[in-house]
């Protein structure tokens, strides 16, 4: 990677505070939610986010290198939660362990709440992108989803869900540490696109026969 002195950013990113991509103002922790999902996207508690992406990469090469089946491993799994449980509560006892309860293993209201909040809250988001208020990120989005379709006709979904996950698990945390950095790049780019759309317009776009324009009558 490119390094720019701070005046050179400085520059390009304006006076007061850097530039940031869509004219973001509140930090990246408060856009990922500032709770557990931005712990975890950027890193804030290690072992979980180290963990949950060990036991994303085995998953992965379960399926995709040993090429076992879905209904295979989740049986095993099952199977070794049943045994695990069943040592656990025969041994209590003998251990003075606590035996585990049925609360220890399910999902509390609370948690599913909070993650149907959140697929509500994404619901929301791609609403109100969809609708076209910003222009900018409706284009952005669009394409995403465009090459990610064309990745996935090449790949299985299970290969693009666990990309998609790496991207979550990296690109975030790489940003917020080397956020001037991409914002000196991202404002030098918007220029570039600027002047080369400028330029088409002029040469290209401008010189493009229209129709007349009828004018409209007013009753």
């Amino acid at each position: 990677m490119p390094i720019y002195s701070d005046s050179d950013i400085d520059q390009a990113a304006g006076p007061s505070r850097p530039s940031t991509f869509f004219g973001r103002n509140r930090p990246l922790y408060s856009i990922l939610g500032g709770r557990k999902v931005a712990d975890i996207l950027l890193w804030r508690n290690k072992k979980l986010s180290g963990s949950i992406l060990a036991g994303f990469t085995i998953i992965w090469f379960l399926f995709e290198v040993v090429e076992l089946h879905f209904i295979t491993v989740a049986c095993y799994l099952l199977m070794i939660l049943m045994l695990i449980l069943f040592v656990w509560v025969q041994a209590a006892d003998f251990f003075k362990w606590r035996p585990p309860t049925v609360d220890d293993i399910i999902v509390s209201e609370s948690t599913a709440r909070y993650m149907l909040s959140r697929v509500n809250k994404l619901l929301t988001v791609f609403y109100m992108i969809s609708c076209g208020h910003d222009l900018g990120r409706f284009c952005l989005v669009l394409a995403s989803l465009w090459l990610l379709s064309i990745f996935g006709s090449y790949s299985s979904a299970l290969n693009v869900l666990y990309a998609v996950f790496l991207c979550l698990m990296t690109i975030p945390v790489l940003y917020e540490r080397y956020e001037r950095e991409v914002n000196y790049i991202a404002t030098q780019g918007k220029g570039d696109m600027k002047r080369l759309y400028k330029k088409l317009d002029t040469k290209v776009l401008s010189k493009i026969p229209r129709g007349p324009v009828k004018e409209k009558k007013f009753m």
